[in-house]
C-alpha cells in the first residue's frame, strides 16, 4: 500500500502525524502478506504495527496476548479511536464472552483479542476456520520459546497455526529476543520462513547503574528521596521482601503499593489501575507485575536483587521512560544473588541443555554487573548490537578505578583449595579474614596456612573479589554440593603467576552513583503547568466515567501540547498529537471548554 495512504490513515484514525522509526517498514511487510517477527524496543510503538494493518485488511485479525491487562488496555485504546474490537478472557462473565464472539463471528468487530489457551481449543479453532482470518498476531512472542525470557507452555501450541491456517499472515512481536530466541520463534511459527525485522535494542534515555548490595533498604530510601514526586517500580525477588519493602517505604512517607501473585485478583486489578492513574506511586513488586504496562512516565526501575537473565532484566528496565524522557535504572547486586539465581536454575524444570542455556544467560547478566566498561555496550553486545561508549551509565560518568588484586585473589583461591572445595562463600571469606566462628573451630580451619592471610582487608573487598572471580570464570559455584565455591582450570593461571587479576576498587563512597531524572513537568512554564494540572483532572474524570486507564483518553504528551498551544478551534485541536477523527468528536468540547475557562479567569 502507498506510504502516503498509510500516513493518511494513521493521522485519521490515531491522530499521529508521522510513523515512528521502523513502523512503516513493518506495516508494509504485513500489508504485502509476509509472515514477520518484529523485535522492537519498548516504547517503539509495536502495537500500532499490527493494529493499523488489521483495520485496513479486508478480513479479520486475531491477536494472541498473554495477559488480561494487556488485552484490556489495547482494546480500550482501539475503541476510544472508534474501532470495533472484541476481547474474550477469563476475567469476563460467560455471557459477555459469548456476546463478544457473536459480534466477531458476524463481522461486526474486525479484531479479536484472545489468550493462547482459549484460541487453541479444538472447538474454538473449528469455529474460526469458518471465518476469513487474514492475520494472527502473536504479541509478546518470546513466550513461545523455552529460550525466551517469559516462556509459557500454552504458547507452544501456537506452532500449529500455520498448518491450520496456511493462508493467514503470522505476525509476531516482542521487545526482547536474542539470536537463538529469534530463530526458535520463527521456526515454531512459520517453519523458519518469517521475515525477521530487528529495530534495535538501545534505549538511550535510560541511565544504567549497578550498586553493591549492602543495607539495601537504607540505600533504596536514599535513592528514592529525590524522586518522591515521580512514579517508579521496585522489583524484589520474593513476596516476603516485596511486602516488607513496601511497609518500609510507607513508614518513611512514600506512596507505595505491594504487588505479587500472592495477592487476591481484585487487589491486583485495583493496584494496577491505581498505578496507571497516579503520578507519584512506587509499585513494589515481584516479576508478576509489568508485562503489558503501558504507562509512559515511569521515571525509574529499581532491582533490589539480580534478575533471572539479561533478557528479563532488559524487559523489566524497558518499562521505564516509555515517553522518551530521561529515566533511571539501578540494580542492587551482591554475591548471594549469584548463588540464589544459580540455585533457582538448578532446582527448576527443564533438561540439561535448557539449564545450561539459562546459566549462560545468567552469566551474561553477571558480566553486565561486573563490567568496568560502558554498561550499555555490555548490555547491547548480548543482543549482537555494537555501540560506542554511551555517556549515560555509571561507568561512563564515573569510570571505576581498576587495580591489581592478584595477591588477594590468590588468598581466596588458596583457601578454597586448602578446604577441599567443599564450602560456600561466607565461610571462605571468614577463613581468609581470620574470623573466630564455631564452624571454623569445628573444622579446625584456624590451623590452615591460609587462615587470617587477609585480616587487614575489609570483608566487602573479598565479597566483591569473589563475585568478580566467578564472573570472570576463575571460580564456579557447585550447586550439587550445596553452593560450594570451586576452582576452574583457569584459576591455575592466577596461582602460578601466568595471569594477573585486575578488579574494580571496592569503596562504599562509590555507591549511589545515579543520575537524577527529570521531575515530571518541571520544564514547563508555571502558566502552562497550572493549565496542565486542570487538563489532567479532566482526563482523570473522563477515564473514570468510561472505566478506562487515563492514557487511553490522552497521553501526558498530548496534554502538555494542549497546555502549551491552548487550542480553541477544531483545526487547532486536530493538530495535537493523538487527536484523530473520533477523539476530535469526543473530546474537542470538554477540553477546549476548560482551556477557555482557564484563559477567561486569567484576564
Amino acid at each position: 500500500m502507498n506510504p502516503n495512504i498509510l500516513n493518511e490513515k494513521l493521522n485519521q484514525i490515531f491522530g499521529y502525524k508521522d510513523f515512528l522509526p521502523g513502523q512503516l517498514e513493518i506495516i508494509q511487510h504485513i500489508m504485502l502478506g509476509s509472515d514477520i517477527l518484529a523485535v522492537m524496543p519498548t516504547g517503539a510503538g509495536k502495537s500500532l504495527c499490527f493494529q493499523l494493518p488489521a483495520i485496513l485488511h479486508k478480513g479479520q485479525t486475531i491477536v494472541v496476548s498473554p495477559l488480561v491487562a494487556l488485552m484490556e488496555d489495547q482494546t480500550a485504546v482501539l475503541r476510544d479511536v472508534g474501532i470495533n474490537v472484541g476481547v474474550i478472557h477469563s476475567g469476563m462473565q460467560r455471557d459477555q464472552n459469548i456476546q463478544e464472539w457473536k459480534r466477531f463471528s458476524a463481522g461486526e468487530s474486525k479484531i479479536l483479542y484472545l489468550s493462547p489457551e482459549r484460541l487453541m481449543q479444538e472447538r474454538m479453532l473449528a469455529y474460526i476456520k469458518k471465518l476469513q482470518i487474514d492475520m494472527f498476531v502473536i504479541d509478546e512472542a518470546h513466550c513461545i520459546t523455552k529460550w525466551g525470557a517469559g516462556f509459557r507452555p500454552d504458547y507452544e501450541a501456537l506452532s500449529r497455526l500455520k498448518e491450520l491456517f496456511p493462508d493467514a499472515i503470522i505476525a509476531a512481536f516482542t521487545a526482547t529476543a536474542d539470536k537463538a530466541t529469534r530463530a526458535d520463534i520463527v521456526e515454531k511459527l512459520s517453519g523458519g520462513n518469517s521475515q525477521i525485522i530487528v529495530r534495535g535494542f538501545d534505549r538511550p534515555n535510560l541511565f544504567l547503574s549497578v550498586n553493591q548490595k549492602h543495607d539495601t533498604k537504607i540505600n533504596l530510601l536514599s535513592y528514592l528521596k529525590s524522586r518522591k514526586k515521580q512514579c517508579g517500580i521496585v522489583y524484589c525477588l520474593s513476596r516476603k521482601e516485596t511486602d516488607e519493602t513496601t511497609a518500609y517505604l510507607i513508614q518513611h512517607g512514600f506512596n507505595a503499593l505491594a504487588y505479587h501473585a500472592g495477592k487476591p485478583a481484585d487487589y491486583r486489578k485495583e493496584a494496577q489501575e491505581r498505578f496507571m492513574a497516579v503520578d507519584d506511586l512506587v509499585m513494589v513488586a515481584t516479576i508478576a507485575f509489568g508485562m503489558g504496562i503501558d504507562k509512559a512516565n515511569i521515571r525509574y526501575v529499581v532491582h533490589t536483587s539480580l534478575p533471572g537473565s539479561i533478557e528479563s532484566f532488559y524487559q523489566e528496565i524497558g518499562r521505564s521512560g516509555r515517553d522518551g524522557n530521561p529515566s533511571d535504572t539501578i540494580m542492587f547486586y551482591g554475591l548471594s544473588d549469584i548463588v540464589k539465581r544459580q540455585k533457582m536454575i538448578f532446582d527448576g524444570e527443564g533438561d540439561e541443555k535448557f539449564k545450561l542455556f539459562e546459566y549462560k544467560r545468567l552469566e551474561a547478566l553477571i558480566g553486565y554487573c561486573e563490567t568496568t566498561n560502558c554498561r550499555r555496550k555490555a548490555l547491547l553486545a548480548y543482543f549482537d548490537e555494537e555501540i560506542d561508549h554511551c555517556g549515560n551509565c555509571d561507568n561512563c560518568l564515573n569510570p571505576p578505578t581498576v587495580e591489581d588484586y592478584t595477591l588477594q585473589a590468590n588468598m581466596l583461591i588458596s583457601t578454597i583449595q586448602q578446604t577441599g572445595q567443599y564450602f560456600g562463600t561466607n565461610h571462605i571469606v571468614d577463613i581468609v579474614r581470620g574470623a573466630e566462628t564455631a564452624k571454623i573451630r569445628s573444622k579446625k580451619h584456624q590451623l590452615l596456612q591460609c587462615y587470617g592471610l587477609g585480616k587487614k582487608y575489609p570483608k566487602s573487598l573479598f565479597q566483591s573479589l569473589l563475585r568478580q572471580l566467578i564472573a570472570s570464570g576463575f571460580l564456579r559455584v557447585n550447586l550439587a554440593k550445596y553452593g560450594a565455591v570451586q576452582l576452574t582450570q583457569d584459576a591455575e593461571y592466577i596461582q602460578n603467576g601466568q595471569k594477573l587479576f585486575h578488579a574494580r576498587i571496592v569503596s562504599k563512597n562509590s555507591d549511589h552513583i545515579s543520575k537524577a531524572t527529570i521531575v515530571e513537568d518541571a520544564d514547563i512554564p508555571d502558566n502552562d503547568l497550572d493549565l496542565l494540572q486542570i487538563l489532567k483532572k479532566l482526563r482523570l474524570k473522563i477515564s473514570r466515567d468510561k472505566n478506562v486507564p487515563a492514557f487511553v483518553v490522552f497521553t501526558d504528551q498530548s496534554l502538555r501540547e494542549m497546555a502549551a498551544s491552548r487550542p480553541q478551534t477544531e483545526k487547532e485541536f486536530e493538530k495535537i498529537k493523538g487527536v484523530g477523527q473520533k477523539k476530535l468528536k469526543q473530546y474537542f468540547l470538554p477540553f477546549t471548554d476548560v482551556i477557555r475557562e482557564y484563559l477567561d479567569n486569567k484576564l
